[in-house]
């Protein structure tokens, strides 16, 4: 298991390489991000004065309400379409530049529209396991928010690779998830190393992130003047540009990771600007 999170290790780090080749890359998180923002302030506006948002607000939990649970499974399903439209850009770019071409943001946004229906396919299956969720976290707050939590972590698990397969095999939601399982019990390993690897990596930025907003701390427990409160602000706004090229970069590498186990796993192929020697020892066929 050691030597498999080590591998994974590896992967984050040829990853940023080819991230560094394509920071283009970068723009499709950043619209992703961008249009979710758009699409819970559609939803969330309209509701504001409605007894829905009331209850929501103060008892932090959604009605047990038929309407309330359509809202919400029309909220998740626009939202879930969205981040698959994206990352199906993001995963089909670096794949093309895995396999030694030079991918276009045009490119990506080519192969995720082509797949439109397998998307849609998969945000109807993705917003209907999500309601399911929220309706058990609802049966019971604390028993129900450990059951939740272990079935969805299970979930991300299983449905790793359902996007590469959406992409490039253009499978429907039942087939992609077979094949997502398939490709899982191959890479399941290195998939878990490298994604304990890029969250180790951002946590470490995250906290030196967060270095301006204790400066700021500090300066306003001291005294707020009108220079300390103008560092406080500088301060607060380094920490909010950081975290947002955080989370960004994270989505890039996550995706370039995640389309470099799919290569290989799929088509015993080294992709480029990773190490040949490295696969062959995260992936020894039997």
């Amino acid at each position: 298991m050691f030597d498999r999170f080590a591998t994974g290790w590896e992967l984050v780090k040829q990853s940023f390489r080819v991230l560094w080749l394509d920071k283009e890359l970068l723009v499709f998180p950043t619209i992703s991000g961008l249009a979710c923002l758009a699409v819970l302030a559609s939803f969330v506006l309209p509701l504001w004065n409605s007894p829905y948002a009331n209850i929501v607000l103060e008892e932090g939990r959604v009605p047990n309400d038929p309407v309330a649970y359509a809202i919400l499974f029309a909220f998740y399903f626009v939202n879930y379409f969205v981040i698959l439209y994206f990352n199906a850009a993001l995963v089909a770019c670096a794949i093309i530049r895995l396999k030694g071409a030079n991918p276009t943001l045009a490119d990506g946004f080519h192969a995720a529209s082509s797949c439109l229906p397998q998307i849609l396919g998969w945000a109807l299956v993705s917003a209907t396991v999500g309601l399911l969720l929220k309706v058990i976290e609802s049966r019971s707050e604390k028993v129900g928010q450990l059951v939740v939590s272990l079935l969805g972590a299970t979930w991300s698990i299983m449905t790793y690779f359902v996007v590469p397969v959406l992409v490039v095999e253009r499978q429907g939601p039942v087939e992609a998830f077979k094949r997502s399982l398939a490709i899982l019990k191959r890479t399941w390993g290195e998939a878990l190393g490298a994604n304990f690897g890029v969250g180790f990596v951002f946590f470490l930025v995250t906290l030196v992130a967060l270095v301006p907003l204790v400066l700021a701390g500090l300066l306003a427990a001291f005294g707020v003047s009108s220079g300390n409160l103008v560092l406080a602000v500088l301060g607060f706004g380094l920490l909010v540009v950081l975290l947002v090229g955080v989370g960004l970069v994270s989505s890039a590498v996550h995706s370039i990771i995640l389309a470099a186990l799919y290569v290989y796993a799929s088509e015993g192929r080294v992709p480029e600007a990773f190490d040949g020697d490295l696969m062959e020892v995260a992936f020894r066929r039997k």
